[in-house]
């Protein structure tokens, strides 16, 4: 007995040992991996930076803090954040919805709520843009009633916001409906047992559960709203200072030989890009530590609160 139990645990051992080795690499493999993926951040992501910002700046700080005082500049810059800020919490209530649904219920269409939120994954942004205005132009569907009711929607601001919600509105709903399925519905089903309502389940037991996936799908939506530049280009017109994003003024400056200028709001451009990296990566963190860590939550009434 005690025999077969020591030739078993050798077995076992060895079975390990092989394990590691055959999926283990030669230091060689590694440093020259590691190598190749520096190499790769260096032309494609360091390099472009130091570009941007080194040419932002190549006629001093004054030059370069004077071209985001123009009118123009202001309102690219004003626009941009006033379609990101409706585009952003309308997605995200969207997305809680939409995942919610898919994730706790079955119902007939399900498959095809699932394909038509991975739309815009599909499709081009310009195609999208121009979608918009054979439906909302002078000469397509609403067009001509639009027009007699003297609504703007194509060239005009409602037209780069609804662009802009197309182009972003999967981005909380693909990081939610995976997230709630692995999770299961024992908390929601065991809170409703205690006695809570259903507004008091989402908030005391789906909500704290899925903030870390809510709101790193709130940090990817707002990045694309903000540097979006295909559908926006389509529906916008180019019109100065009326419906230039951030994204089409840089066009607009760049072809116009005014490069400084063009790299100072590029590097605005930029820099909200590395914020949002950062963010993104201090959300990764924290969900990660708060993962690591053994949890089990107190569902009694006392502890939630629902039956006080």
């Amino acid at each position: 007995m005690a025999a077969s139990i020591s030739l078993h645990l050798i077995g076992s051992a060895q079975l390990a040992a092989r394990a590691r080795v055959a999926t283990s690499e030669s230091r060689l493999v590694r440093w020259t991996l590691i190598f190749v993926a520096f190499l790769f951040l260096v032309f494609f992501l360091f390099m472009p930076l130091a570009i941007v910002f080194t040419s932002a700046l190549s006629k001093g700080l004054s030059t370069y803090f004077a071209a985001f005082r123009e009118p123009d500049a202001l309102s690219a810059i004003r626009l941009t954040l006033l379609a990101a800020g409706i585009a952003v919490p309308l997605n995200l209530i969207f997305g809680i919805a939409a995942s919610w649904a898919i994730a706790k219920f079955d119902f007939l269409g399900k498959s095809l709520l699932v394909t038509l939120i991975d739309l815009p994954f599909s499709v081009s942004p310009v195609v999208s843009g121009l979608i918009y205005v054979l439906l909302f132009g002078l000469q397509g569907l609403l067009g001509p009633w639009l027009a007699a009711h003297d609504i703007k929607i194509i060239f005009a601001v409602p037209g780069i916001v609804l662009a802009t919600i197309f182009v972003t509105f999967p981005f909380v709903a693909r990081e939610l409906i995976p997230l709630i399925q692995a999770q299961g519905i024992e908390e929601e089903e065991a809170a409703l047992t205690l006695g809570a309502s259903g507004w008091q389940t989402f908030w005391r037991v789906t909500l704290p559960n899925i903030k870390w996936g809510l709101l790193y799908g709130v940090i990817l939506c707002n990045a694309r709203a903000m540097g979006e530049f295909g559908a926006v280009s389509v529906v916008s017109g180019h019109i100065r200072g009326r419906t230039n994003t951030m994204p089409l003024h840089i066009e607009i400056l760049y072809n116009e030989y005014q490069f400084q200028a063009a790299f100072a709001v590029a590097s605005l451009l930029a820099l909200l890009a590395l914020v949002t990296l950062i963010a993104k990566s201090a959300v990764e963190w924290k969900a990660k530590q708060e993962n690591s860590q053994p949890h089990g939550r107190d569902l009694t009434p006392d502890h939630q609160g629902f039956l006080l």
